[in-house]
């Protein structure tokens, strides 16, 4: 084989061939220690995703990303519009994280961590080896007629497929509406809520072309984390690697042969198995190096220390290592580069805790009424205001009163004399406030307004009263 096209792999992703065709990806089922490691990772994941709706903490979702009513909620606490920076801060933080980590350790989270991931190989992939059996079966199966077993098999999988997708559906809905709407909605059944049955039913057809068809091409196409590696990673980066130092040698790799001496033919350590190749869920050879498609995620591993062991080889010829281990034998080194990722991560996490211990349970907002002047109403002088009043705790406020701090007058609110505010629920309407004309020294003055809940002081808040120019 020519250089040349020893290196196609280049020109175009590995589920794809020369006609532009795909390719589609049978992996052969991984076995060892790594794949036993994410099967536990997994699980525990798992466990989380389809747990946390339904784990309350202080009476709220353990976690709730609640679009629909802009209302959000992590590990217990509740997150409204008015926190929006907060928010900002917290996914600045994680995209941060991800990329300091992918420095240092490449693609390890799409491979360990990824919902995708972990959705594709764990759970639908698995489904895939219990009804049809591993790679030689699959392919078999693919390419024989459309007789009874192929039906029986390719139907119980597709209906299998379609009833995890529907279940992923109404986990991924609980972290919108909220488990208890959700548990609701299916006590009341399908005729009562059929505008939601029909998200479900979208929500179940994405899941189901993503994971049934789509599969991997979602990491190689989709996602732009992996287009990520050309900026992040580097030859200090610990990724999969195959050592080709040690694998090809002076002559390059070549069949295993019994009772071969490899270091005096000048053979390299990979026997030319391709069994990397055949575990890997991307369809990648992880012998040409770290690509665009390589997810991290240990299957060539697992593969190739099993074939080292078995031919009596040192294992380790695809292992965790930087090119720089590879080609210079140098350990690894936490780079100025990380420890610049390091330090802004550090000081945004102390500014979001920051915010966050500084953040109150009740936030206030009056704003003068937009097109409304002031209005003489005897000695006094009135503004008309809209109020907003958000209770992100978990209390009930049942007697709310704004009273008017700075200078001396009066509050009236429209249709009421106090407001009732439930927990974690928003309070908006109209006052008028009046302060004497004398008081006045400008035709805009700044006023502190107290916001109190019986005797208690919950908030405080300031706004500009508008007044004449001159005065008589």
């Amino acid at each position: 084989m020519t250089k040349e096209e020893n290196n196609n792999f280049r020109d175009r992703l590995g589920t794809v061939d020369n006609d532009g065709k795909r390719v589609w990806v049978y992996p052969k089922k991984p076995v060892g220690k790594f794949y036993n490691k994410r099967k536990w990772v997994s699980y525990i994941l798992l466990l989380m995703l389809f747990s946390a709706p339904f784990i309350k903490v202080n009476g709220n979702q353990l976690f709730l990303f609640n679009v629909l009513e802009r209302k959000f909620s992590i590990f217990g606490f509740t997150f409204w519009p008015q926190d929006f920076y907060i928010m900002v801060i917290g996914i600045i933080i994680c995209v941060l994280f991800i990329a300091l980590f992918t420095v240092a350790f490449g693609r390890i989270f799409c491979g360990w961590i990824c919902p995708q991931t972990i959705f594709m190989e764990m759970v639908f992939r698995r489904i895939e080896y219990w009804i049809e059996g591993d790679r030689g079966a699959q392919i078999r199966l693919d390419k024989q007629k459309w007789d009874s077993e192929k039906i029986r098999k390719k139907g119980l999988k597709w209906f299998v497929f379609f009833i995890v997708s529907f279940l992923i559906a109404n986990i991924f809905l609980s972290y919108i509406v909220g488990s208890d709407h959700v548990l609701e909605m299916i006590l009341n059944g399908p005729t009562k809520n059929l505008s939601t049955l029909i998200s479900l039913i979208i929500f179940t057809a994405v899941f189901y072309f993503v994971f049934a068809w789509f599969r991997e091409q979602v990491c190689i196409i989709a996602c732009p984390y992996g287009r990520l590696q050309g900026v992040l990673l580097d030859e200090k980066t610990i990724v999969v690697a195959y050592d080709y130092k040690r694998g090809e040698a002076e002559n390059g790799r070549a069949k295993f042969r019994k009772n071969e001496n490899r270091t005096q033919s000048g053979n390299g350590d990979c026997i030319d198995c391709n069994q990397c190749v055949n575990v890997c869920p991307t369809g990648i050879d992880i012998r040409n190096g770290t690509q665009l498609e390589c997810v991290n995620c240990t299957a060539c591993i697992d593969a190739c220390d099993f074939m080292m062991e078995s031919v009596n080889l040192p294992k380790g010829l695809i292992r965790y290592a930087s090119e720089n281990e590879i080609a210079k034998k140098e350990k690894f080194v936490f780079t100025a580069r990380m420890k610049g990722y390091t330090a802004v991560l550090v000081i945004l996490i102390g500014l979001l805790s920051g915010l966050l211990f500084m953040r109150s349970d009740v936030e206030a907002k009056v704003l003068r009424l937009p097109g409304q002047l002031f209005e003489h109403k005897g000695i006094n002088i009135s503004n008309v205001y809209t109020y907003k009043i958000a209770n992100k705790s978990n209390r009930d406020f049942d007697n709310v009163t704004i009273k008017l701090a700075h200078p001396n007058g009066t509050i009236n609110l429209v249709g009421k004399t106090s407001i009732k505010i439930l927990k974690e629920d928003m309070a908006q309407g109209t006052l008028f406030i009046e302060i004497p004309q004398a008081s006045l020294k400008s035709d805009k003055t700044e006023i502190q307004l107290e916001i109190y809940n019986n005797n208690e002081l919950i908030d405080q808040t300031k706004t500009n009263f508008m007044s004449p120019r001159s005065f008589n």
